[in-house]
């Protein structure tokens, strides 16, 4: 796989970092899935791993390891994993080109 088919931002890096430290746990990793469901037919999902399980690919920011698994990896190919802050809450963000139509709260998507 590509290692650079999808991007880690430096604001998701960074907060990854942040959460690592106030877990006191430096090989927390994140992991970005997508799940059937939501209001546009596919979700987002973010958690903390770690460890890396066969079928994922890996991609790099600096220090701050991302985890995809093989198949969410084909819809999220090209995109780019974000972290606002702002009035409608802190959360991690994907900017995804494969998506025909999203929801207004950026959770799901269609393709």
């Amino acid at each position: 796989m590509n290692a650079q088919a999808l991007e880690l931002s430096d604001n998701a890096a960074n907060k990854v970092r942040q959460l690592r430290e106030s877990e006191g746990n430096n090989d927390l990793m994140l992991r970005v899935y997508v799940t059937g469901g939501g209001c546009s037919g596919f979700s987002y999902g973010f958690n903390f791993a770690e460890s890396v399980n066969e079928d994922d690919a890996e991609f790099m920011n600096g220090d701050v390891k991302m985890l995809v698994d093989s198949l969410s990896y084909q819809y999220l190919v090209g995109s780019v994993v974000d972290y606002t802050e702002g009035l409608d809450g802190s959360r991690f963000i994907i900017q995804n080109p494969n998506a025909t139509t999203t929801c207004g709260c950026g959770s799901s998507f269609s393709i």
